[in-house]
């Protein structure tokens, strides 16, 4: 089976022509700072679309307010670069309207988590067939470099001088939270892993929820560099691969601690066989937000990237297609100038 080959696609028009990542690339002058990350991130999405075997036309990207929602200008698809926060609201309007797109938002963690928090979630819960990208570069950068619902503690901006008290949004653990049927976290200069992860998301019908973690060089450089660092990141990631054992670099691995939480241990011939094996479609969510509750936002240690959640549900889309097809099919379609003049409403002269 292909992706082109999944029920989330199978409305929206097949190209009829091989596609390059050349095809994806606007004539619009790229606007980020120089060595941002989004560069990386905007280069593989240009890169997997041609996977997807769509008609570019019938693409969307949607985006919000910040430096990420620069991304329609650079697709060469149809896009729309709307208001602060409500990306994913405009998106599920045009989804469930336009079966025949693919509607994809883009949205950082200032837009979606903070002024558009509200959006995010129900999106998430409705199961409304969208591909959310949310980068994560713990910073307001648009704005010049205010702190975010990202921010981990006691970072000092122009915003919090004497350090921030806010605790930090996980964006995992919310999406798991809102029963987001797919999550999934990923870096801007991991290519090969990125690419496998919008192939899963694409491939799932729903909504899903890939965090990025995103550098932004000017305001907030080296975030992650860590997780980045060939000399520290196979020490720090957590990789994460529906049915195998949960690895932590060569010789340590994930255990459950008898408490519903986990914890890392060396991994040996005596207790090899109760490594954790991850579920990413196990219906109940609490291994998910287990492992999404890992990594300490400080140390960056025990950070899992990959899939965590991937199930089936119901989508948002269909059952408002079905509703509406037996409301017309019973009752004959309905006169929304009759609706528009009816006894609730008056003149005034």
């Amino acid at each position: 089976m292909t992706i082109n080959d999944l029920p989330a696609l199978s409305l929206v028009p097949k190209s009829d022509v091989t596609q390059s990542a050349k095809d994806f690339k606007s004539d619009q002058e790229v606007r980020w700072c120089p060595g941002c990350g989004d560069y990386s991130i905007l280069s593989t999405v240009q890169g997997f679309m041609p996977e997807l075997g769509l008609a570019k036309e019938n693409i969307v990207f949607i985006s919000g307010i910040g430096c990420s929602s620069r991304f329609p200008y650079y697709m060469n698809t149809y896009g729309l670069h709307s208001i602060h926060g409500r990306a994913p609201a405009i998106a599920t309007g045009l989804s469930v309207s336009r079966p025949d797109l693919s509607v994809w938002v883009v949205t950082g963690d200032g837009d979606a988590l903070s002024i558009g928090g509200n959006h995010l979630i129900h999106a998430l819960r409705r199961n409304v067939n969208l591909k959310i990208l949310l980068f994560n570069n713990r910073i307001y950068g648009l704005t010049k470099g205010q702190y975010s619902p990202t921010s981990e503690q006691g970072t000092i901006t122009k915003s919090t001088p004497q350090g921030s008290v806010d605790y930090s949004f996980n964006p995992v653990s919310l999406a798991l939270g809102a029963e987001a049927t797919f999550v999934a976290r990923s870096i801007d200069s991991d290519r090969k892993h990125l690419i496998e992860v919008l192939g899963a998301a694409a491939a799932h019908e729903g909504t899903a929820l890939i965090e990025i973690y995103q550098n932004c060089n000017i305001f907030n450089d080296g975030a992650w560099d860590a997780l980045k660092d060939s000399d520290t990141r196979d020490d720090l990631l957590i990789r994460l691969e529906h049915g195998q054992p949960i690895r932590v670099g060569t010789d340590r691995g994930v255990f459950h601690d008898g408490k519903g939480s986990f914890i890392i241990a060396e991994v040996t011939e005596a207790n090899e066989a109760e490594l954790v094996v991850h579920d990413a479609h196990a219906e109940d969510p609490s291994l998910a937000f287990a492992l999404s509750r890992m990594s300490d936002p400080i140390k960056l240690n025990n950070t899992p990237i990959g899939v965590f959640r991937d199930v089936n549900r119901e989508v948002y889309d269909r059952q408002m297609s079905e509703q509406l097809d037996a409301v017309t099919a019973k009752l004959g379609a309905g006169d929304l100038a009759k609706v528009l003049r009816s006894s609730d409403t008056w003149e005034i002269k």
